[in-house]
């Protein structure tokens, strides 16, 4: 088993609520009772192929907000120079916020990962609620260049 997801188990196990959202391939198993019962896996798959590298923390209360250039596969964590840094600056973890929770509540390309592997992708909870991440983030990006 790769060495992040031990740690990300034994986070779990300690209680750690840990929220993923992964655009392709996860190796972890979200909801194994005893194991990673405080894991959610979602993936999101639509027009766009670039996706947020947000990792967000709370470290004893205190929230420790990251940026960074790969996502956590082996082939970047052991094999490339990749990047990560904090953002400091509370309109930018604000903004940052913004984009996970719209992230988090998407329902419309948001794929569930189930413990057996398998993926169940949400669906709108009725006609009026499309919470499409990439469309609301699209248009939010539009307001913002106005």
């Amino acid at each position: 088993m790769p060495p992040i997801i031990r740690k990300l188990y034994e986070a779990s196990q300690a209680g750690v609520q840990v929220d993923l959202i992964v655009r392709g391939i996860c190796c972890l198993r979200p909801g194994l009772e005893g194991i990673s019962d405080n894991i959610r896996v979602i993936s999101i798959v639509g027009r766009y192929l670039e996706h947020s590298r947000i990792f967000w923390f709370h470290n004893n209360s205190k929230e420790e907000v990251f940026i960074g250039s790969a996502d956590w596969m082996p082939r970047n964590l052991d094999h490339r120079v990749e990047a990560v840094t904090p953002v400091e600056d509370p309109d930018l973890v604000k903004e940052l916020r913004v984009i996970l929770d719209i992230l988090l509540a998407d329902d419309r390309q948001a794929w569930d990962l189930q413990s057996d592997g398998s993926y169940i992708q949400r669906r709108p909870a009725d006609a009026h609620s499309d919470k499409s991440a990439q469309r609301i983030l699209m248009e939010h990006a539009q307001q913002k260049s106005h």
